[in-house]
């Protein structure tokens, strides 16, 4: 998988994030091809959101910002100024892909990646768009039309599964940055032989799961042997801090954690959202969860994603609007008391795995100036 053009490099625009649903897969791309072909450029195209652009800084890669806003829901007046929004980022995602010059370009989802992909159709240059989730956004499910390929994350994803275009690779999961967190975490002593619960509610956090696990902590009758490490979001952090430090337990508590697929590693359990990222990683690892869906995901996709894993045996699903620290309390408690059974959903989730997805894009990718595509 080596890229012979050293006096021509390969270039690939990434266009997509301002969440890390859709900006991590993006990212795993990026590492697996320049792995493959060093020399490659890379240019990421997306939002300035500042979550997406401390992101790239963060793992290395250079990055653009067009506008560009949903166009989906709203008034009239509000989907006419989206439209007029989107014709300027057409014009400026054509400007910047005339001057980059990209061999290929390959769209991640969120609406910024709308413009960036229709302009490579309309200049002809080699295009793909990568989906997460098993149920596709407005975005993908339009660019799905203009994609030369369609990489997808679930076997059966709605509507475009049997679309000769579409190619079930798996969800591609980036590797550790190489910079160090600015921002430390706050740790007290752990005992590596202990039961080890995560709680994530994704990169800002989940209220009602943070909520619901602070109850479910306090009904507990006995923490000894707990270890709790926690991605509160910015809004709880301090709280949860607070928190856990009066019920003395033994925590790792921060807003948001860098290093999330090297935590998933050590824990005995995880408490999470369902996006498809948060599940390619945990397949990977194979590691037991509870699965919480975002209520407000589009067209319900988290639902459709942990529902696969449950029918599985991977994971318990909780709706969250059924969430309560009692129901948490109980679903902790019985699989802390039932190891065989945690030992069974972790097997479950790991024979679903399919870690490759990085490479095989990235192959697909860089074979495309290879053949002359």
């Amino acid at each position: 998988m080596e890229n012979n053009s050293t006096a021509n490099p390969f270039r690939l625009i990434i266009a997509g994030g301002k969440t890390g649903g859709h900006l991590f897969p993006g990212i795993a791309v990026a590492q697996a091809l320049t792995a493959a072909a060093p020399l490659a450029e890379i240019l990421f195209v997306g939002t300035d959101a500042p979550f997406e652009v401390s992101t790239l800084k963060r793992y290395g890669f250079n990055h653009k910002a067009i506008a560009a806003r949903p166009i989906k829901g709203g008034s009239l007046f509000s989907k006419l100024k989206s439209i007029s929004v989107i014709l300027v980022s057409l014009i400026q995602s054509m400007i910047i892909l005339i001057q980059f010059k990209p061999d290929y370009v390959l769209g991640v989802g969120g609406f910024s990646s709308f413009a960036v992909v229709v302009a490579a159709w309309i200049l002809r240059i080699p295009r793909a768009i990568q989906e997460q989730n098993s149920i596709p956004g407005i975005t993908n499910r339009i660019l799905s039309r203009f994609a030369n390929t369609i990489f997808t994350s679930f076997e059966t994803t709605r509507g475009i599964d049997q679309n000769p275009k579409t190619r079930y690779v798996g969800n591609p999961m980036r590797r550790t940055s190489s910079v160090s967190p600015t921002k430390p975490a706050r740790q007290t002593d752990t005992c590596p032989e202990a039961f080890t619960i995560l709680v994530t509610g994704g990169s800002q956090g989940a209220a009602s799961i943070n909520q619901a696990f602070i109850q479910a902590i306090k009904l507990m009758d006995n923490l000894d042997g707990i270890n709790i490490v926690h991605q509160t979001g910015l809004a709880q952090e301090k709280q949860i801090q607070e928190i856990y430090g009066t019920l003395k337990v033994n925590s790792t508590v921060q807003a948001f954690f860098h290093d999330m697929p090297a935590l998933q590693s050590t824990a005995s359990l995880v408490i999470t959202r369902a996006g498809a990222g948060t599940i390619s990683e945990l397949s990977a690892k194979g590691k037991p969860a509870i699965l919480v869906p975002f209520p407000h995901a589009a067209d319900d996709h988290q639902t459709f994603n942990a529902k696969i894993m449950a029918d599985k045996g991977a994971a318990i699903l909780i709706a969250d609007r059924d969430l309560t620290g009692q129901l948490l309390k109980e679903k902790i408690q019985y699989l802390m008391a039932n190891p065989e059974k945690l030992k069974g959903m972790g097997m479950a989730f790991k024979q679903l795995a399919m870690p490759d997805a990085d490479r095989i894009i990235a192959r697909a990718i860089l074979n495309t100036k290879r053949v002359g595509v």
